[in-house]
């Protein structure tokens, strides 16, 4: 059996998925970029979806509404609340307390808070209280352009994120799909709100099919999460029925991969000032 590690995991990744699925689906999960093919990250970064495979706020504000969504039909709002940021610290611990990570983390526990409980004068004044204790710390990441990213997307979600009404969920399992893909698409959007005209001022690019394209397969990104973690963890497990349940991330990632290609192959979807 493989070691429970990133690199143990990614590579169970790699038996159950070709590339450049196999590469995908590690950088939406662990924010890893090495098996990740050099055509696809291009295009990722044509079609202005390239913060897909990086871990932000955003990456782990989808994975904790999904942990928080299962673990509202078991227990109470307050503790799955807090088994939520309690996976978050684990999170951290098992990717690598990096500081990229650990800005991500606490921007994201300030977003599900956020959308959880509704408040967003209480989400404002802890986003403000996070930010401005990460740069007494270390103020050179005021100019981090990872820290602007982080921050402006958690505000992005704070501000346009909607509210999560983090009740038990009722009716059929197709209803609480549409409801997750409804939340996830509208993260997406909200956490982009700041971040495009910061990457337009930044890296001189401008990508005109980027909010097309970020439409076209934000929905599928929170789903995809959680299926690919119940693939890993169980291809950990057991290879074969890991390969079996690949299927269905394969559909998913295709999906995005071709809408990706699509998108950068665009005649002046993206520019260069």
């Amino acid at each position: 059996m493989l070691p429970f590690t990133v690199e143990g995991l990614t590579e169970v990744v790699g038996q159950v998925l070709p590339e450049p699925h196999a590469g995908l689906l590690a950088g939406l999960l662990f924010g890893t970029k090495t098996t990740l093919s050099r055509e696809l990250y291009s295009a990722l970064v044509n079609s202005g979806t390239i913060h897909v495979i990086a871990l932000s706020g955003m990456n782990i504000s989808i994975m904790s509404r999904l942990i928080q969504s299962g673990l509202l039909w078991v227990v109470s709002k307050r503790t799955s609340s807090l088994l939520t940021l309690g996976m978050i610290g684990w999170f951290i611990w098992f990717v690598g307390p990096s500081p990229s990570i650990v800005r991500a983390a606490i921007m994201g526990s300030i977003s599900i808070l956020a959308i959880v409980f509704g408040r967003q004068y209480w989400s404002l004044f802890a986003w403000v209280l996070a930010v401005g204790g990460m740069l007494l710390i270390n103020p050179s990441w005021l100019v981090d352009i990872s820290f602007q990213l982080s921050a402006l997307a958690t505000l992005g979600i704070i501000l346009f994120g909607g509210r999560n009404r983090a009740e038990r969920h009722e009716g059929s399992m197709m209803n609480f799909f549409h409801q997750s893909v409804r939340e996830d698409l509208r993260l997406t959007l909200a956490a982009q709100i700041f971040t495009i005209p910061l990457i337009w001022f930044c890296f001189h690019r401008i990508s005109f099919v980027g909010p097309f394209a970020n439409l076209m397969i934000g929905w599928v990104i929170g789903p995809l999460t959680g299926l690919g973690w119940m693939t890993i963890l169980i291809g950990w497990v057991y290879l074969p029925m890991g390969q079996v349940i690949g299927w269905f991330d394969w559909v998913a990632l295709e999906y995005i991969v071709r809408t990706v290609y699509f998108a950068s192959g665009v005649p002046f979807g993206s520019i260069n000032l």
